[in-house]
């Protein structure tokens, strides 16, 4: 596997691609890969590169494939957008019906944050205090949003605490 998770960015180290060469033969070293959506049993999606699909079972059967998120070795492929390769510069491109999807799904990200945030109030950094206020009776029962680390975000939910992140929108950040 050459990635999960972020396109170009490897969880493995250089002689990771050696040894793997080691127990796959040269196919390991072919420069073309291909792109696999990858599922968990608990539903978490992350991207797979491999250079093919005999060799996304050998490695799972390796117990080499585990999900970015939970760490699970129950990995299985899942539907995704086929993608052409031009022959002339070897770029890859995404079809169009990739594109409206990822753009449909954006709109339907944007509705969501601008529906909960049109409904609740902007607490900033005092999240986590606001929040356990309002849990424990201390403060009138509200929607709140606002800016908590992991830490944080981890105390709350073990104090049974209700909360949820914001969907974030990639388009916000360009």
């Amino acid at each position: 596997m050459k990635s999960l998770g972020n396109e170009g960015t490897s969880i493995f180290p250089d002689f990771f691609r050696d040894w793997l060469v080691s127990i796959q033969g040269e196919t390991a070293k072919s420069e073309t890969m291909i792109r696999f959506s990858l599922t968990c049993a608990l539903d978490h999606i992350s991207d797979g590169w491999f250079s093919s699909s005999e060799d996304f079972e050998k490695q799972k059967s390796l117990g080499l494939i585990a999900c970015p998120i939970c760490n699970s070795i129950n990995i299985e492929k899942s539907l995704m957008t086929p993608q052409v390769s031009k022959s002339s510069n070897h770029k890859t491109q995404s079809l169009s019906l990739e594109h409206s999807v990822r753009k449909e799904l954006i709109s339907h990200m944007r509705k969501i944050r601008d529906k909960i945030t049109e409904n609740a109030d902007y607490v900033g950094d005092k999240f986590p205090e606001e929040a356990r206020k309002i849990h424990y009776g201390e403060s009138e029962e509200r929607s709140i949003y606002g800016q908590v680390g992991k830490e944080d975000a981890e105390t709350l939910i073990k104090e049974g605490v209700h909360i949820m992140p914001l969907p974030i929108i990639p388009d916000d950040a360009n």
